[in-house]
């Protein structure tokens, strides 16, 4: 039995280019879930599908604006009621401060009056119960003001010296930064009392025999009382001879180097009459009785 040729005159049908691709086909052809068309066509069928969702959106934003318009509304109405009464809370506050503040001023010029008070009954103390050397002792301790001849000592930073600068003003040496430093002020003052001086006082502060001269950061403290530059030292005794032993001493000549290699201003000049106030404060330290019989007690060292 002989076979027939096939038959070459109908040509074969090519494939399709994406039949290998049936499963992407499908995902393109139905790219909503079934489960999605069904229940948006039933919305559609039932009517149910409401507004525009612009619409929707206009409504809520205007229900939003009316919500926050009302709160706001609300908020300054209660902030208007409420204004009179933070107001007179307010005045009744500054009221009281102010009441605490006259008080408070009240009791510290006071306790001033007492100190002044006490410092005076002292001051008579020293002066009635020093016996033959009261006069004396009122001197050394700074109980009474001293008027007489002098010298005046003016000590100053160099003159280009930044104040706010420098470091501390503590020192062992020299002034080497150009300002003036505590220990500068204790050698002066230790160089009048050898050279003569009879009462000293730096800047209106008086100094008794237990001063202390010391540096608090910038500031050089007198009795912890701060002290600025210039730094004016009056000193009571024989103003000739004071102010020659004074230059001739080796605190003189430790002042002239300070002028000399740190350009430290100084004047040292005569002075016919100064005056320096009081010590303003002294305590009793010791006290010894007179002998049997006497009237008084005789009161002993003060110091300021």
């Amino acid at each position: 039995m002989s076979q027939q040729p096939p038959d070459r005159s109908t040509p074969a049908r090519p494939a399709r280019p994406d039949a290998s691709m049936s499963l992407l086909n499908n995902v393109m052809d139905h790219s909503l879930d079934e489960g999605y068309v069904e229940a948006s066509a039933r919305r559609k069928a039932d009517g149910s599908a409401g507004l525009p969702r612009t619409l929707k959106s206009k409504l809520g934003l205007a229900a939003g604006l009316v919500v926050a318009a009302l709160v706001v509304t609300l908020g300054a109405a209660e902030a208007r009621v409420s204004a009179p009464v933070v107001a007179k809370e307010r005045e009744e506050l500054i009221d009281r401060i102010n009441a605490e503040t006259r008080a408070a001023d009240t009791l510290e010029s006071d306790v001033d009056e007492l100190r002044r008070d006490v410092s005076e009954r002292q001051r008579k103390a020293l002066e009635q119960h020093g016996g033959d050397q009261g006069e004396l002792v009122a001197l050394l301790s700074g109980a009474t003001p001293v008027e007489g001849p002098g010298v005046k000592l003016v000590v100053d930073d160099a003159k280009n010296t930044d104040q706010g600068g420098g470091g501390p003003r503590e020192s062992s040496g020299f002034a080497d930064t150009g300002r003036v430093r505590d220990r500068d002020m204790q050698r002066v003052v230790n160089g009048l009392w050898e050279s003569g001086a009879e009462a000293i006082a730096i800047n209106g502060q008086r100094l008794t025999a237990l001063s202390a001269i010391r540096a608090a950061g910038d500031a050089i403290l007198v009795d912890n009382r701060p002290l600025v530059p210039p730094y004016t030292v009056l000193a009571v005794g024989d103003r000739k001879n004071l102010a020659a032993a004074f230059r001739d001493s080796a605190d003189g000549q430790y002042l002239n180097a300070l002028k000399e290699s740190f350009d430290i201003r100084t004047t040292l000049t005569d002075q016919g009459k100064v005056r320096l106030p009081a010590a303003p404060s002294l305590i009793v330290r010791t006290a010894e009785p007179k002998a049997a019989g006497s009237d008084a007690a005789e009161s002993g060292k003060g110091t300021s």
